[in-house]
């Protein structure tokens, strides 16, 4: 059995938790887990391969293990930790922000002044800043987890499989519109506005499925009180627990994702569908449900739907269609292909 180190101590703690389901019944490979204790607390799992740690901890833990492949679920903070691990191991990395991969030190330095300065200059002075484009230039294998992202340099990291559960029926049409409700990186005020002008002559139920605060907070609450009776809203002030968003994803009828095109991180411009993944493509698929996206979200998968102009006929249509995911997305196929690709990263 090949021996292999997955690390999380930053943020994306749903990406370990589809790492640690999809790789828990397999015979080819043993894998340890270590993770911050804010990612840990975000786990569903426990078990003698999930260690506690941070930046000062996983090198000394990383040496004593003796791993064929190193994983690393997040580059955004600890530049000089993860330079370190890339120096000594076979370390692969998970990309999300693709163009900040190559943000030159210029670059990086004009966005420590943009916002969060306090917080940007403890990663210049204390976590390595600088050394970002260095850490992904000297990574043995870069990863993405959209496929149409994917390429010679990114290679694609097969995680998401659809998972078996008994259908909740509702006898309204539910759609659920899931991720916090900011307008920073999706397009609620489109969203609001088309409900606002909505007619329906059946039932239909809007659930917004994350955390909803300020501006976006009081104008749920002021569009809630002003729609006919065949109209209601649903919206969560505080965050989610993992059974309400998994009660609602099983309800839906179909999710509907207003994403915007565009969003910044660290001052670099990405663009959804070309250079940044959203997470609502991974939502799609373990639910088993088709979701509508905006028109210019460039995608050629098939439960991807560009937004017409008449939504509300367009609910209805994608509700009585049908994908079968299943064919292409049950765990035994995804796991295969991800068995497949850890072998090819082990032994480059």
């Amino acid at each position: 059995m090949k021996k292999i180190a997955y690390i999380e101590i930053d943020t994306h703690a749903e990406v370990a938790q589809d790492f640690i389901e999809i790789m828990q019944d397999s015979r080819e490979f043993e894998v340890d887990y270590y993770f911050s204790q804010k990612i840990r607390n975000q786990i569903k799992e426990s078990g003698e391969n999930i260690f506690l740690s941070d930046s000062s901890m996983i090198f000394d833990q990383l040496k004593a293990g003796k791993y064929d492949l190193v994983i690393v679920g997040t580059v955004h903070r600890y530049f000089n930790t993860f330079h370190a691990i890339i120096e000594n191991f076979n370390t692969t990395i998970i990309v999300h922000n693709i163009n900040f991969t190559n943000a030159t030190k210029f670059a990086l330095l004009k966005s420590i002044f943009k916002e969060d300065v306090i917080y940007r200059l403890k990663l210049w002075w204390k976590e390595g800043l600088f050394y970002s484009s260095k850490v992904y230039k000297k990574a043995k294998n870069l990863l993405v987890l959209d496929q149409e992202l994917s390429s010679e340099k990114y290679k694609f990291l097969p995680l998401f499989y659809s998972k078996t559960f008994n259908r909740i029926s509702d006898e309204n049409l539910v759609v659920v519109i899931p991720g916090g409700v900011s307008q920073k990186r999706r397009d609620y005020q489109h969203t609001f506005e088309m409900i606002q002008n909505l007619k329906s002559s059946g039932k239909i139920i809007f659930v917004f499925l994350g955390k909803a605060k300020d501006n976006e907070l009081k104008k749920l609450q002021k569009l809630s009180s002003s729609l006919s009776q065949n109209i209601e809203i649903k919206y969560f002030a505080e965050r989610v627990s993992q059974n309400d968003f998994e009660s609602w994803m099983q309800k839906a009828d179909v999710l509907w994702c207003p994403i915007q095109q565009e969003t910044e991180f660290f001052g670099q411009k990405e663009i959804y569908g070309m250079t940044k993944m959203t997470g609502n493509l991974g939502d799609s698929i373990k639910y088993s449900k088709m979701a509508i996206f905006p028109a210019n979200y460039s995608s050629k998968l098939g439960f991807i739907i560009p937004e017409k102009e008449n939504i509300m006929e367009q609910f209805q249509s994608v509700k009585n269609a049908a994908f079968d995911f299943q064919k292409d997305y049950n765990k035994k196929t995804v796991q295969e292909w991800l068995e497949k690709l850890l072998h090819q990263l082990i032994s480059t």
